[in-house]
């Protein structure tokens, strides 16, 4: 029999604890009571739980790298309101982001020279994996980030103008500060959000 890895044995002996208190969250209506969803990045350091005061069954929580608004985060957040009924979504990126230190050229780079796990230095990422790579990676947009404010003023023009997305979501841009912990309004995102008649 393989050997458990300690990460997995970790995950799992957590999960027993957290099942052993799960109480009646078993009965919790598919719907999120507050009917809202939120698209955001998959750093770690993010935990929107806990910035926008969420429990079990309150809202949607839709990540990736940048919390970019991509074809799938779009087709996840359509999927929210159509069938689940959210009423408003929200597009956060974050300060200190990691799609803000990389380029597609760059990814692409990397991938091509080997699929070992690459590290940032002083001049910039390196990739000391010996190979081989890929080039499957250069057929793919990595929706990077060159500017922090006016990526999250794309990813809700991009939601607003969906020909799949009704008008009247009333869609919000904010960025996380790792710093502090608040959320910064990116005033021309939400005003590219704004619902007519909102």
């Amino acid at each position: 029999m393989a050997s458990v890895s300690p990460v997995l044995s970790a995950v799992l002996a957590d999960n027993q604890t957290y099942a052993s208190d799960f109480g009646d969250k078993g009965s919790l209506p598919l719907p999120p009571a507050r009917r809202f969803a939120i698209l955001t990045c998959m750093d770690a350091r993010l935990d929107p739980a806990k910035f926008a005061g969420l429990r079990e069954g309150d809202a949607h929580v839709i990540r990736n790298a940048g919390g970019r608004a991509s074809d799938d985060a779009i087709r996840s957040l359509v999927i929210s309101y159509k069938l689940l009924g959210t009423r408003e979504w929200f597009v956060i990126h974050h300060s200190d982001c990691g799609m803000e230190t990389f380029t597609d050229a760059i990814m692409r780079g990397l991938l091509a020279h080997s699929l070992e796990t690459a590290q940032i230095t002083p001049e910039g990422w390196q990739d000391l994996g010996q190979g081989p790579g890929a080039r499957e990676g250069d057929f793919i947009s990595w929706l990077t980030i060159s500017d922090l404010a006016q990526s999250v003023v794309e990813d809700v023009n991009r939601i607003r103008h969906h020909p799949l997305v009704p008008p009247s979501i009333p869609i919000y841009g904010y960025i996380y500060d790792v710093k502090t912990g608040q959320l910064v309004e990116v005033p021309a995102a939400t005003e590219a959000g704004v619902a007519p008649g909102g």
